[in-house]
């Protein structure tokens, strides 16, 4: 299962999140867009290399008056907010809980941004 999350770094609220078993760059471009439902107020995106984010995202991005930035390879460092929540929601709650589908990854990482 993965998670797929938008965070605003200036204060760290996770603006979208939405769970899938096999996620793809079409996939990813419908989060967007449910993330960003009308014009966006924000200036840069940051994405790490993973082939999903490929030039679908990239051009939705773009699009909608965002600059999609990509961090280094193996420098988790330059994303350290989304690094930060995603080791907390580990730490947290999926070390102590066995998940069973994904309506109930679902329901628990809900539960935890409420939280959060």
């Amino acid at each position: 299962m993965y998670c797929f999350f938008v965070i605003e770094h200036g204060r760290r609220n996770i603006l979208h999140f939405h769970v899938a078993e096999h996620p793809t760059s079409p996939w990813i471009v419908q989060q967007l867009r449910e993330a960003f439902p009308e014009s966006c107020p924000y200036r840069y995106a940051i994405l790490d290399r993973d082939g999903k984010f490929g030039e679908e995202v990239t051009d939705l991005l773009t699009a909608s008056g965002m600059k999609p930035t990509r961090t280094s390879p193996a420098c988790p460092w330059q994303n350290g907010i989304a690094e930060r929540w995603i080791g907390s929601c580990r730490r947290e709650l999926l070390d102590h809980v066995i998940i069973l589908n994904d309506v109930h990854l679902r329901r628990l990482i809900w539960d935890y941004v409420s939280y959060y």
